[in-house]
């Protein structure tokens, strides 16, 4: 990289001019300093960003340092009772709010014993908020998908179009995910996790 290319860069990436008559070594220690504090602002990014997600996920406003037992707490459970995790979120959107009538996916998906007590933690948590429960089941519908591309779905409508030239799998799953966050209980098998036997152990970024 020539020196103009490095003051171009930094100008451009950093919106910091730099002197274009020092040393090169002068112009890459300074932009070695300059994207290495671009780097250092990550982590305090990231993790308010994750927040912001999951308040929305969660159907909350915010997410405080008082609330993150409370996350993390749903994460343990999902992981040590392997709960899907798009439908545990999309079956919260459900419960936020009792008197919906929209479509739910309980009979795909419901909660057991041990995600009890941790839902009453959540529903008194909601109760502090200033939305109703209509207000907040919308917005998370709208965070929490009920169908997404799963490995199974899309290894289907490839199998399906290159072994015997049918696009038919493919299209309909084009269909129903161009409306993710609207469940519709006909197209339920799209929105269920794979069987063992559908499990898609090796994939490829190309799909």
């Amino acid at each position: 990289m020539t020196k103009a290319q490095i003051v171009e860069h930094c100008s451009s990436f950093y919106g910091v001019e730099l002197d274009g008559s020092a040393t090169k070594a002068e112009l890459v220690e300074q932009a070695t300093a300059l994207a290495q504090g671009a780097v250092d602002t990550f982590p305090e990014l990231f993790v308010s960003a994750y927040r912001q997600g999951l308040a929305r996920k969660l159907g909350l406003t915010a997410i405080n340092d008082a609330d993150q037992p409370l996350v993390d707490d749903l994460l343990e459970l999902m992981a040590a009772q392997k709960l899907d995790f798009t439908l545990t979120f999309r079956r919260l959107a459900d419960l936020a709010d009792p008197d919906s009538s929209a479509a739910a996916i309980s009979d795909l998906f419901e909660f057991d014993e041990a995600l009890q007590a941790w839902l009453e933690r959540w529903r008194e948590r909601l109760s502090m908020e200033s939305t109703t429960g209509s207000e907040r089941q919308g917005s998370m519908y709208s965070a929490n998908p009920a169908f997404i591309p799963r490995n199974h779905l899309v290894q289907e409508a490839i199998a399906a179009a290159t072994d015997s030239n049918d696009l038919d799998p493919f299209n309909q799953l084009v269909d129903v995910l161009e409306q993710p966050h609207r469940y519709r209980p006909e197209l339920a098998r799209f929105a269920m996790p794979p069987r063992p036997e559908q499990a898609v152990c090796q994939t490829f970024c190309g799909t």
